[in-house]
């Protein structure tokens, strides 16, 4: 395995040790060429999709009630229908 393949892996690897509903957030290894903030939002690890990923993490622990946790994601802009950037 490659170095780079191992850094890829890794976060999902230590994932078994951590507390339940950990999400990686990252874009190394896509090959995109663009700004670091258009890159972000793309890779939906700018500020406004990492708050809806806590909103998310904290409705599936049933921290938050569903209806607060969605109208939270509406309020920050989030396309929940937005195409996965993993599939473009």
């Amino acid at each position: 395995m490659a170095a780079t393949d191992w850094m890829k892996a890794l976060p999902d690897m230590v994932s078994r040790w951590l507390p339940p509903h950990y999400v990686a957030l990252g874009t190394d290894g896509f090959g995109r060429s663009d700004t670091r903030e258009n890159l972000r939002s793309l890779f939906e690890i700018d500020p406004p999709h990492i708050a809806a990923a806590t909103m998310v993490g904290l409705v599936r622990c049933g921290a938050l009630p569903a209806d607060r946790g969605a109208k939270a994601i509406r309020e920050l802009g989030i396309d929940p229908d937005k195409t996965d950037p993993l599939a473009l």
